[in-house]
């Protein structure tokens, strides 16, 4: 049932004879600890065993820090459109902002990690996703951080177990090892969080002329948070 305060007022005075007015509905559901929240999705082909069996694996890795590993980072990808540009802002009755649109669907294509510890944020800019792609981003983040033994985070994409990959990370067991997410479980990819925090601070109600103009305004947006990581870690990475 889609409960809303005038269902619930009509259902009381049905079953219990007795009457509230919306506001005083609204009122005794806030006493009663009810909040007026729209629901979020899950994924239905998500295993809940295999999540919590994550979740206990990722405190024993927690545990390692400082001492066999160095770096935990988690790593995903994503596309930043100019066209998921609309959500709810202030502005006076009556003088509802409008913002133009060419009504294409433009961005920038992202591939980044977030550091569980440092709060971090490494992220660059790639013309599509493959595995040469996320070959080369490996490549990146191993000379990144020199003679550190890295634990990386990551869905499972294709291109994370591409065949193209293996010689790579064979290569670099002792440095880099990939700990992969149950399957259907963004929720537990903490950069999934500066994904959202990075549309809504530079995508939002804003129009962008050009892909060069969002790609500045995204790099500026990254810029600006590793100037306080540690802002980042109490936003991002205190969740799992």
């Amino acid at each position: 049932m889609n409960w809303t305060a005038p269902l619930l007022r009509d259902w009381i005075q049905r079953k219990f004879n007795i009457k509230y007015s919306e506001h005083g509905t609204r009122k005794l559901l806030h006493l009663l600890g009810f909040s007026f929240t729209k629901p979020t999705y899950t994924l239905a082909l998500a295993d809940s065993e295999k999540q919590e069996q994550f979740k206990q694996d990722f405190e024993t890795v927690k545990k390692l820090i400082q001492r066999e590993i160095d770096r935990i980072l988690f790593q995903d990808e994503s596309m930043i459109r100019d066209y998921q540009a609309l959500a709810h802002t202030w502005f006076p009755k009556g003088q509802q902002k409008i913002v133009p649109t060419y009504g294409k669907h433009r961005g920038v294509k992202l591939i980044g990690t977030l550091d569980y510890e440092s709060g971090e944020v490494f992220c660059i800019e790639e013309e599509q996703y493959d595995a040469n792609v996320f070959l080369a981003f490996l490549k990146q983040v191993v000379a990144r951080y020199p003679g550190e033994k890295i634990v990386m985070v990551l869905d499972n994409a294709r291109i994370h177990h591409a065949k193209l990959i293996q010689p790579f990370l064979n290569e670099h067991s002792g440095r880099l090892q990939l700990m992969f997410l149950p399957p259907y479980s963004p929720q537990l990819n903490l950069i999934e969080g500066l994904w959202g925090w990075l549309k809504k601070s530079v995508i939002h109600n804003v129009f962008y002329h050009t892909v060069a103009e969002i790609r500045t305004a995204v790099q500026n947006f990254i810029s600006e948070i590793n100037k306080t990581p540690m802002e980042t870690v109490d936003r991002l990475c205190i969740q799992i």
